[in-house]
């Protein structure tokens, strides 16, 4: 494929993801016409009005000005930030949308739009590039226009756009700081890829879920490097992590009391252990044992914290005896999908970190990844229906199977994944059917009243199910994948496409590459 042809299939499938993004953000967002808390939108816009109105210390205390009670600011500071570039865009077209106190709740057509475009631009700027450079950078054996076809497979996925361009939120922000970070170190660059993820913690503190295969990653690379002492390495990534982060709470360090009450904001712990109906363990296993009220919140910290590092510890540890980028992916899978079933205060839209990696290995094992991520989709059915996108999600969900389905046709690509077996088949459309049929029934049944959230129930147990059985086999995945070769082919291909290159080091071990 020539430059300029290739350019132009950039620009076309940039457009046609932008107006799928757009179709569906013409739908109702979450808490539209809902007093007195309204939802997330109206979360995000209070975020605007508090940060633009106050000074940066009193972003996170609560006061007269800011009531914690109503939306008060719980994200990273790099939210914080780019909530206050927002609100001043917002400030300078319409004063009243970030008034402080009188704005609470606003609602206008052209307040939409905007709040909308904000989104959008955060796709442009950082999601959907980052989703490009992974697989235009970082694929082997593949023409670039099997490269772009994965991509816009990828960027197809129904759940991120549902929720960031439906329900409304910005987890493309710190999805796509992470994805540049994966980019980074399937490139080589590990000290590109550790900054990237201190920008995406920082920015959703939820990104806990991919710490740890970044941290036994960069770790096992440092123990296993010939290209230069490990451990000055090591050291390296360490300097480079804590000046990012530096600089990112640099606001907040001159106080400590202040410093206390931002991570205090960060970890809500009295919250609970899960919101709402969530498809992980705890919210199944409250149907039939109510552990909610028979441990105290802090024994089911404890519990849920013990069950978090126990199930993690197996992927973490091989992937630092045995570093390299496939099972690095593989890890990403596994780790945040553990902390999604077992960890403390998780939410449903939690999920989609766990479909980002997913997305990623999505060429390689289309059948099983397009089951994941139609399921994960799924399993945020009762919010979906809450906020009014259930036409949306079904013509999504549609439109994304079709789309792998197409993308695997001899049209697309000379090496289809091998169908799997002819059970395997026969369960996945089991499944579609089970799913198919709870949402049919959760929009047009009324439920019996003494269980006013059977729907509700009946979709977490069936997508938990779901998730306990993909955590084993992406375990499989990534405990059967070679430990072969692989940074220095992705980096020439990096060098080939930026012209970006590193400085010459001696031969590295074909083990840890």
């Amino acid at each position: 494929m020539g430059t300029r042809n290739q350019f132009a299939d950039i620009i076309l499938v940039v457009v046609g993801v932008v107006l799928i993004r757009w179709a569906v953000s013409l739908n109702p967002y979450s808490g539209a016409d809902v007093p007195p808390m309204y939802g997330d939108y109206e979360a995000q816009r209070h975020w605007m009005e508090i940060t633009t109105n106050l000074p940066i210390e009193q972003w996170y205390m609560n006061s007269t000005d800011n009531d914690l009670l109503y939306w008060g600011l719980d994200y990273p500071p790099i939210t914080a930030y780019h909530s206050w570039l927002c609100g001043k865009v917002a400030d300078y077209i319409n004063p009243d949308w970030v008034a402080l106190k009188s704005s609470r709740g606003y609602e206008s057509s052209q307040h939409k739009l905007f709040m909308r475009y904000t989104v959008l631009v955060v796709d442009l700027l950082l999601y959907i590039p980052a989703i490009l450079a992974f697989f235009l950078w970082t694929l082997k054996d593949q023409t670039d226009g099997e490269k772009l076809v994965c991509a816009a497979v990828a960027l197809l996925y129904p759940g991120l756009a549902l929720i960031d361009h439906g329900h409304f939120q910005y987890n493309n922000a710190s999805l796509g700081f992470a994805l540049w970070a994966i980019v980074a170190l399937a490139t080589g660059h590990d000290l590109l890829g550790s900054i990237g993820f201190v920008l995406a913690l920082n920015y959703k503190q939820m990104e806990l879920y991919h710490a740890m295969p970044f941290f036994c990653y960069l770790l096992g690379r440092c123990f296993y490097s010939k290209d230069e002492n490990g451990f000055l390495k090591l050291i390296k990534i360490g300097v480079t992590v804590i000046i990012t982060f530096a600089l990112c709470w640099l606001p907040f360090l001159s106080d400590i009391d202040l410093l206390v009450q931002v991570v205090h904001r960060l970890f809500p712990f009295d919250r609970g252990l899960f919101e709402d109906k969530v498809s992980n363990i705890w919210c199944s296993l409250e149907v039939l044992f109510k552990i909610r009220r028979i441990l105290s919140q802090q024994s089911l910290v404890q519990l849920s914290l013990a069950t978090t590092v126990g199930c993690l510890l197996p992927s973490s540890v091989e992937l630092l005896l045995r570093p390299n980028v496939q099972k690095f992916k593989l890890a990403l899978v596994n780790s945040s999908l553990i902390f999604f079933l077992f960890s403390y205060q998780v939410h449903e839209k939690s999920i989609l970190i766990a479909a980002l990696p997913v997305c990623l290995i999505l060429h390689q094992y289309s059948f099983g990844c397009t089951w994941f991520l139609l399921v994960s989709t799924f399993s945020m059915l009762p919010l979906l229906i809450k906020d009014g996108l259930i036409l949306p999600y079904a013509a999504l969900c549609l439109l994304f199977y079709l789309a792998v389905n197409v993308s695997q046709s001899e049209w697309f690509t000379s090496k289809p994944n091998p169908s799997p077996h002819i059970v395997i088949q026969l369960l996945f459309w089991a499944s579609m059917c089970g799913a198919t049929l709870l949402s049919a029934a959760s929009v047009t049944m009324t439920p019996p009243a003494r269980y006013p959230d059977l729907f509700p129930v009946l979709v977490s147990v069936y997508s938990c199910g779901h998730f306990v059985l993909f955590l084993i086999w992406f375990h499989y995945l990534q405990f059967t994948t070679p430990w072969s070769s692989e940074v220095k082919v992705q980096q020439r291909k990096f060098e080939a496409h930026t012209g970006v290159k590193k400085s010459k080091g001696k031969k590295k071990s074909h083990k840890v590459e």
